[in-house]
């Protein structure tokens, strides 16, 4: 791996981890808008709670290479789901987020994908 994919790639974890580890904390923690979003969708209260500890899962699981694809494959899901939100609920420009951590998680994945078929 070059030096600069190997930047991206730890630049990418790092941006990652801090984004869904703080997300998931607040869903946790009860932050209640963090919660509104699956209201809005008529979704139950508990799904909140599941999606947050997904999120610090997965920010954590991002670093072991033999949990890496998993964890950022997961996250890809939860993002997916966050964009469709942004779409279909509230303004385009707000699923900007989603989709900018969708891309470093597509980085991660693609990387990590790389070292297991060198290994």
């Amino acid at each position: 791996m070059s030096k600069i994919k190997k930047y991206a790639m730890y630049g990418s974890l790092g941006l990652v981890t801090f984004a869904f580890a703080a997300a998931g904390i607040a869903k946790l923690a009860g932050v209640e808008q963090m919660h509104m979003s699956f209201a809005a969708m008529g979704l139950p209260v508990w799904f909140g709670y599941f999606i947050g500890a997904s999120e610090f899962a997965g920010s954590i699981g991002v670093w072991f290479k033999k949990f890496s694809l998993y964890a950022a494959s997961g996250l890809v899901a939860i993002m997916g789901g966050a964009i469709y939100f942004h779409l279909v609920y509230d303004g385009a420009a707000n699923a900007v987020p989603a989709i900018v951590l969708a891309i470093l998680l597509v980085n991660i994945i693609v990387n990590r994908r790389k070292e297991q078929i060198i290994e």
